[in-house]
């Protein structure tokens, strides 16, 4: 008689109140043969505070491609194991795609344990627009390619929401400025259900000031939901672009923008994006 397969049950754990893991998340931790987690230091001090002692094993970027067959195996010969993340809910800038791709690609049961997200929990505060929203995730740690990104969104009219690094924050909200404006709205949500809770909602120029006068802001778990680009200024954004293409032929990229970017109104860095232009031709 074959043996049923297990399941991989995937839980959102807290990002910070450990009292926000729900009951049905504690059972199945406690339930399962053992937990995939991306950093077992980690994971061990909630099953520590949850009271269980169940196995853990490492599953991150550096290994995953590796051990998904051995789990797989796991799975197949009638097992459950759990995969969760440092905190929130994994996959979500997180390790885990490929083990969740290659489960389902076996045939082999995958079940959520929802919980907590820092994205949701952030726009659910944030007082921007969350009906429609984009999740970019991190941006790229590069300032060229993370000004690039950032112009191929410049024209996005939904909200957008980024996660970002203490250390790269005060550069990010500054290129942010640059290809958006400093008068697009934004909000910071940092540590959220910690100790030091903090949300601040206001403009990108008024961030940036506030952030540069604070150090503390700079540090913990960091979500920005940026305000989306509005039907008048995507218009000017699209005009711009059309304008820019055309004195590209005859001038110098920087002259181009400018001239541009003065009769539409459009973010003048946003112009070059889609141009063909360079970073390095690119003024800062």
């Amino acid at each position: 008689m074959a043996t049923a397969s297990g399941t991989l049950w995937v839980v959102a754990t807290p990002i910070g109140n450990l009292d926000d893991l729900s009951a049905r998340a504690r059972a199945v931790l406690g339930g399962v043969a053992a937990i995939a987690a991306e950093d077992t230091r980690h994971t061990r001090h909630l099953l520590r505070h949850l009271g269980l002692t169940t196995p853990l094993l490492a599953l991150h970027e550096h290994n995953e491609a590796g051990i998904i067959e051995a789990l797989l195996a796991r799975l197949g010969g009638g097992e459950d194991l759990a995969l969760v993340s440092d905190a929130g809910t994994p996959l979500i800038s997180d390790p885990g795609f490929r083990l969740v791709r290659a489960a389902r690609a076996a045939g082999l049961r995958v079940a959520p344990v929802p919980g907590p997200a820092a994205l949701i929990a952030a726009l659910s505060v944030a007082g921007l627009p969350c009906e429609r929203f984009v999740f970019e995730g991190f941006l790229p740690a590069k300032a060229g390619a993370r000004r690039q990104r950032l112009a191929e969104l410049a024209g996005e009219a939904r909200t957008l929401v980024f996660y970002e690094a203490p250390h790269r924050l005060e550069a990010t909200l500054a290129d942010l400025a640059a290809v958006f404006s400093a008068e697009r709205p934004v909000a910071l949500a940092r540590e959220l259900t910690k100790l030091h809770e903090t949300v601040i909602s206001t403009t990108l120029g008024q961030l940036i000031a506030r952030v540069a006068a604070d150090a503390d802001q700079c540090r913990g778990e960091i979500v920005l939901i940026v305000g989306g680009n509005d039907v008048q200024a995507a218009q000017a954004l699209a005009e711009g672009r059309r304008l820019y293409a055309l004195l590209r032929t005859e001038l110098a990229p920087a002259r181009s923008a400018r001239i541009a970017a003065e009769f539409t109104g459009a973010p003048r860095r946003a112009l070059y994006v889609e141009s063909g232009t360079t970073e390095a031709e690119v003024p800062s």
